[in-house]
């Protein structure tokens, strides 16, 4: 196994240390494992492209391995009072609507790449969560509401990434 796909896994293997540690409400070290796991997000992807260590395994594993740590995230945060309910079905609903577009189009062997705007998403939606994880600091110093900016952004992007995903894609459907 190459070194990108070990860190997609760490990746996945940090996820319940981050949770028991946002849950418990020990934020600085959730907030560590929350960056460390995905500052290996950017890592892994850079590696596998730089060094040719693209593998099946890390088209599949790479993006499910985001979509548990934030989600995760999220649910948490819904625990915790820190975030509603709504927008976390809005971005569950457009990671499951995208995924299973993904497996009807690799059933066909078409293989559909992060968009910009998928990056752009999931890029929004990790700052959002350490914002979140940092308590609003420093924008609360300031009395500015920065995380709940973010989480509107976060949202936006969410749903437009996902109209992307299917208007650029709409032939699998065709099919």
């Amino acid at each position: 196994m190459n070194v990108a796909n070990q860190l997609t896994i760490l990746r996945i293997l940090m996820i319940p240390f981050f949770i028991f540690f946002l849950l418990t409400g020990q934020s600085i070290l959730a907030l560590i494992f929350f960056a460390t796991a995905s500052f290996t997000d950017f890592l892994d992807g850079y590696l596998a492209r730089k060094y040719h260590l693209v593998t099946n395994f890390g088209k599949f594993m790479d993006p499910l391995a985001d979509k548990l740590l934030v989600t995760s995230a999220l649910i948490g945060f819904v625990e915790l009072g820190e975030l509603k309910a709504w927008v976390v079905i809005i971005i569950l609903s457009r990671e499951f609507i995208v995924s299973i577009f993904r497996a009807i189009a690799a059933a066909d062997g078409i293989v559909i790449a992060a968009s910009w705007w998928g990056k752009a998403k999931t890029i929004s939606q990790m700052i959002m969560i350490i914002v979140l994880l940092m308590g609003n600091y420093p924008f609360s110093l300031l009395n500015f509401p920065m995380d709940q900016i973010l989480i509107y952004l976060a949202t936006v992007l969410t749903v437009i990434s996902g109209y992307d995903y299917i208007v650029k894609n709409k032939q699998v459907l065709k099919e």
